[in-house]
């Protein structure tokens, strides 16, 4: 099955252990230098609300793909 093994990164949401799909960049303007992006993984499931969270607290900056790691190529 993709995503396991202790290489994949999985969503951030609390209790959720599916493979990140997504890389929420986020800052908070009170401590961070206006260039700093801390990260956030989500699953496709999880993603609005991770966002939301961020969005609500003016953190959010972006929503990008996860790049995901290189296979062994079998499908």
């Amino acid at each position: 099955m993709a995503g396991e093994g202790p290489e994949a990164a999985v969503c951030s949401r609390k209790g959720c252990r599916s493979e990140a799909e997504w890389q929420l960049l986020w800052n908070n303007p009170r401590i961070h230098t206006p260039e700093r992006r801390k990260v956030w993984l989500a699953c496709g499931e999880h993603r609005d609300w991770l966002e939301d969270y961020l969005k609500t607290r003016l953190l959010w900056r972006e929503t990008v793909p996860h790049p995901q790691p290189a296979g062994d190529g079998a499908r």
